[in-house]
């Protein structure tokens, strides 16, 4: 289980640390890219503002008005108003606002027609205006208020003021109108409605009048007024059946305290006193004493006195007194009751009769008048809706009279000093963020679909060979610059991995090859002689890059005299092999080649010469000239032992490193490994740990060399340098 744990936690640490590598590598596709991410986002940020610059400014004016929230159809009474706004009047309005209705007005007013006219360049109809002016206007609604802001955008601001301020006056103008409108035709269905109603009381009262006629019987003191709309008899029923109520409730509540006293005796019905709700001085004065009493001894019990005891016996003797006082007096409260409960019974039951005698009148005398009565309440009822409705009808009038303002303007619009768009820091912003992105985006999708050489992985998993050393950029020629400074140790690693990779050390012939011009194989191959002449081995360059010869350029001798020339003529080894001036390096130069020697690299005396050649000196680079481009570097590679391959980081495709091992390997050459070159360590830090030695080096140790040799200047700003075409 411990093993299977720690096996867990060491998984868990192996993916975040893939994890931070990958987001490594993001911000490495970010660094190698730099340059395009800047060009990008330059190109958009200066785009967009070269186009916000151009862009016609804007400017917005606004009215503020306030918008009267009405029923369309007036009501008499006022049923279902309206609590609040209703969210939906707001857009409905800024619809009416947009309607041709309100904006041709304003476009005549303004002559709008030949104003956009001279915007397009040409005639426009009226339509088109109509389109253009709607198309300009905007609205807001202030929250939980009916104030509207109405605004127009336009490129003069004396034109978007007048056009907003004339759209607000005349939708202004139009609702006055729509108002007045509804209002003469409500006031007309009213002025019928008030007719109609009058007519129905004419009628009502002339029935009523002929009633009373008809029945002698019928008593009405208020005729046909709202008071008195029932017979007045009926309020002497009413004023006894009141009378008769009350005594009811008295002889209730008599009934029910004497019940209360006579079911109580002895103790009991002293106990009960508080709860009987007797008022009888007597008993209000002796009650609290015969209580106090009855505590006292009660404590006097508690602390240890016998009944027997004096105070008891005086105590007790005083609450009897007490005790037979209370029943004495409630006794007279039970007499007195019972005596107030006999005389209200019969008063009771004289009002009983009296109130079955009057509404037994009543309803003798009502069987002629009840018609009548029902009518009247009907004539009432309507005498009432018709002063209302007179009411209304005048207040509408009134209000008819006055002047209509369905909305009004609170502010006008005035011309705006400081356009509104185009918004130039928004702009720009968004300039920044989308160069942002289409230059990251643009940065990935060149790293997407470059092929060329970027890790080691990607060599070794390629060619199935070893990278034998990473050369950082900007490298310097070593023979021409002190021996310690940390330029040097990239190819003393080189030296020892060609001396660990090699078949035998008999293999000493060693050809330099690259794809390509420029990718730094000369300078490669004069820095790693020079330093194998330093570990003592005796060493000597040939350059066999007819073509283009370097390396007589890179040691600064003669090359009048070299390999074509022994090639091409009897001359011995010793007249073409020259000193370098540096301990244990020789050189062939490569000569002047002539019109007719094309192709003389492949002969048997460049055979038997490289066969002496291996006898002589433990170790013999050869300069080779891309493998791609002519025949030579095919047939050197035939002849020598191994071939390095020189490959320029991320220059050339994938495609053509496979194909410069597949020239070798297609002649029976041997690739020993390759060599990347030119490698930027700042953008590049996955290769730190390869070329981690720099560190190795003191800044004091580094600034003396340099000191000592200040005319040196590194090979890349010469032909020969690691970045430049050799």
């Amino acid at each position: 289980m411990a093993t299977r744990n720690q096996d867990a936690r060491a998984a868990s640490s192996e993916g975040a640390s893939e994890a931070k590598l990958h987001a490594l590598d993001y911000w490495r596709v970010i660094r190698v890219r730099f340059g395009v991410v800047l060009l990008a986002f330059l190109l958009v940020l200066l785009t967009t503002g070269i186009t916000t610059y151009f862009m016609p400014r804007q400017y917005r004016s606004t009215v503020s008005m306030e918008l009267k929230y009405e029923s369309e159809t007036m009501k008499v009474f006022d049923q279902n108003r309206a609590g609040g706004l209703d969210p939906r009047f707001a857009p409905t309005q800024f619809e009416i606002i947009q309607r041709k209705e309100v904006l041709y007005p304003v476009i005549d007013k303004l002559k709008l027609v030949q104003r956009f006219s001279q915007d397009y360049g040409t005639s426009i109809s009226k339509e088109q205006a109509y389109l253009r002016l709607r198309n300009l206007l905007g609205l807001k609604q202030v929250r939980n208020t009916e104030v509207l802001d109405l605004s127009v955008t336009y490129t003069d601001p004396q034109s978007a003021a007048e056009m907003v301020n004339a759209v607000a006056e005349s939708y202004q103008a139009k609702k006055r109108e729509q108002k007045q409108d509804v209002t003469s035709s409500s006031l007309t269905q009213l002025q019928g409605q008030v007719e109609s109603q009058k007519q129905k009381v004419n009628e009502l009262q002339t029935r009523l009048a002929k009633m009373r006629e008809a029945d002698p019987t019928i008593i009405d003191n208020d005729n046909d007024r709202s008071i008195g709309v029932e017979d007045p008899r009926r309020q002497v029923v009413a004023s006894k059946e009141e009378e008769l109520g009350k005594s009811n409730t008295q002889l209730a509540a008599l009934t029910s305290q004497l019940s209360e006293i006579e079911k109580l005796s002895g103790d009991a019905l002293l106990r009960a006193i508080p709860t009987l709700e007797i008022n009888e001085p007597t008993i209000l004065k002796i009650f609290p004493l015969y209580q106090d009493l009855i505590a006292t001894e009660a404590a006097m019990l508690n602390s240890g006195l016998g009944p027997q005891h004096p105070k008891i016996k005086a105590l007790r003797a005083q609450k009897d007194v007490y005790a037979s006082q209370l029943k004495d007096q409630i006794e007279a409260v039970r007499n007195s009751l019972s005596t107030r409960r006999n005389i209200v019974r019969e008063t009771n039951e004289k009002l009983r009769k009296q109130v079955e005698s009057l509404r037994e009148e009543q309803r003798s005398l009502r069987k002629g008048s009840q018609e009548y009565f029902e009518v009247k309440g009907e004539l009432v009822r309507a005498m009432q809706v018709l002063t209302a409705a007179e009411q209304k009808l005048s207040s509408e009038s009134i209000e008819r009279q006055m002047p209509q303002v369905p909305a009004i303007i609170w502010e006008k619009a005035e011309p705006a000093s400081i356009p509104t768009s185009p918004k130039v820091v928004l702009n720009m912003v968004l300039g920044t963020i989308v160069g942002l992105i289409v230059g990251i985006g643009l940065a990935f999708l060149i790293e997407y679909l470059d092929t060329s050489i970027k890790t080691m992985e990607d060599v070794e998993s390629l060619l199935g060979v070893p990278v034998l050393a990473v050369v950082p950029k900007n490298i310097r020629l070593l023979h021409k610059n002190p021996p310690d400074i940390p330029d040097a140790e990239a190819y003393r690693i080189l030296r020892t991995n060609i001396e660990f990779n090699r078949k035998s050390a008999d293999a000493n012939t060693i050809s330099m090859v690259s794809g390509g011009p420029g990718e730094g194989k000369s300078t490669t191959l004069a820095n790693l002689a020079y330093i194998c002449a330093q570990g003592g081995y005796s060493v000597l360059i040939c350059d066999a890059d007819l073509r283009r010869p370097t390396q007589h350029k890179l040691f600064e001798i003669s090359n009048a005299i070299g390999l074509t020339n022994f090639l091409t003529t009897n001359l011995n080894l010793e007249d073409v092999i020259l000193p370098t001036g540096i301990e244990n390096l020789s050189i062939i130069p490569s000569g002047i080649l002539p019109a007719d020697a094309v192709g003389i690299l492949n002969s048997q005396r460049m055979s038997d010469m490289i066969a002496e050649l291996k006898t002589r000196y433990d170790i013999i680079f050869f300069d080779s000239p891309p493998i791609l481009g002519v025949s030579d570097g095919s047939v050197l590679s035939s002849e020598v032992d191994q071939s390095i391959i020189v490959v320029q980081h991320r220059r050339f495709p994938k495609a053509m490193l496979k194909r410069v091992k597949q020239a070798v390997t297609n002649v029976g050459g041997t690739v020993l490994g390759v060599v990347l070159n030119n490698v930027d360590l700042r953008h590049d830090p996955n290769y730190y740990y390869y070329t981690s030695y720099y560190n190795y080096y003191s800044p004091r140790s580094r600034a003396e060399a340099q000191a000592s040799v200040p005319a040196a200047q590194p090979a890349s700003a010469g032909r020969g340098g690691q970045g430049g075409e050799y």
